[in-house]
């Protein structure tokens, strides 16, 4: 993915959230050369991944397959005892006609949250004990403190303030619904690791690898220097 389109991303993110009064935390407004200055006391940010996380799942086709995201609170489940937040927040943008592929989570759960803009629909399925996608099984679902039933492959509509609870295990993917405008959604979950957490079906990458066309307007999530001394 080329620098330049994640700098574009980035900005398309900022200007979706100060749409939606979403103001951002600090970090997130740091430049490249001011990360170079940050000591310790941002270990949090770094270690727990928190910041601006923008990927092509490794398909170098952004505006078919990619997803925006900003982590704003996360724990570790690496270092626990260190970052004892069993919980995380995360930001995330999905624009008109791009997809976030099928997957699971081996251990968190999460509320997915539509804070604003267009639908999103959510495709939904059980997952077999050998981790395959279960196309028969029916599928219980729960919006918004009401539980159904659904076939197995049914999409979901989330409109602006409807929210979805997704737990373990359970398959699901993104996508906007056309004609109704980019969406922002808010993420709730058990803490978070993307480098461990993620089942794609079929794999994906998750991280992108960067073309350096322009400077970085913002570093990634997974780019932070090492703390200064």
């Amino acid at each position: 993915m080329k620098r330049s389109q994640i700098n574009k991303a980035l900005k398309e993110l900022e200007t979706m959230c100060a749409a939606h009064g979403r103001k951002l935390p600090p970090f997130c407004h740091f430049t490249p050369a001011q990360w170079q200055e940050k000591g310790h006391e941002y270990d949090e940010v770094r270690e727990c991944m928190l910041g601006w996380d923008i990927t092509d799942y490794g398909m170098g086709n952004f505006d078919q397959i990619g997803f925006s995201l900003i982590t704003l609170r996360n724990g570790s489940r690496k270092f626990p005892d260190k970052y004892p937040k069993v919980y995380a927040e995360k930001l995330l943008y999905l624009k008109e006609g791009q997809y976030s592929p099928n997957h699971f989570h081996w251990y968190k759960t999460e509320d997915i949250i539509n804070c604003g803009g267009g639908n999103v629909l959510i495709q939904v399925y059980n997952s077999l004990p050998d981790e395959s996608i279960d196309y028969e099984s029916d599928v219980t679902i729960h919006t918004d403190g009401c539980a159904r039933t659904v076939p197995a492959g049914s999409v979901i509509r989330l409109t602006p303030g409807e929210s979805i609870y997704v737990p373990q295990y359970l398959y699901h993917d993104f996508r906007v619904e056309p004609g109704t405008g980019n969406v922002l959604l808010a993420e709730v979950s058990q803490c978070n690791d993307d480098n461990t957490d993620n089942r794609f079906c079929p794999p994906v990458g998750r991280f992108p690898a960067i073309e350096e066309d322009e400077p970085p307007y913002r570093l990634l999530c997974n780019e932070y220097p090492p703390a200064k001394e």
